[in-house]
């Protein structure tokens, strides 16, 4: 029988992951529903369900900077 689920992982900051998992609990969704969703959307839009661009302001990009996003990548090899 061939499986029909995925494991999605991903690393993220821990206080991101609280506060969006407390705002998810509230919506009465689970961190996997939130994720399916998004993928949904993804797919139901063939790109993101939301605008992506530039800022010019640094505090308010959502983006982490070139350099961090390596790092970041990076540590996923170390697993």
């Amino acid at each position: 029988m061939a499986i029909k689920e995925a494991v999605v992982r991903a690393r993220v900051d821990v206080k991101l992951k609280k506060d969006s998992e407390s705002i998810l609990r509230q919506l009465g969704l689970s961190p996997t529903e939130a994720i399916r969703m998004f993928f949904t959307q993804i797919t139901l839009r063939r790109g993101l369900p939301f605008a992506v661009s530039l800022q010019t302001d640094d505090n308010d990009d959502l983006l982490l900077p070139r350099a961090k996003r390596q790092s970041a990548l990076d540590s996923l090899h170390d697993d």
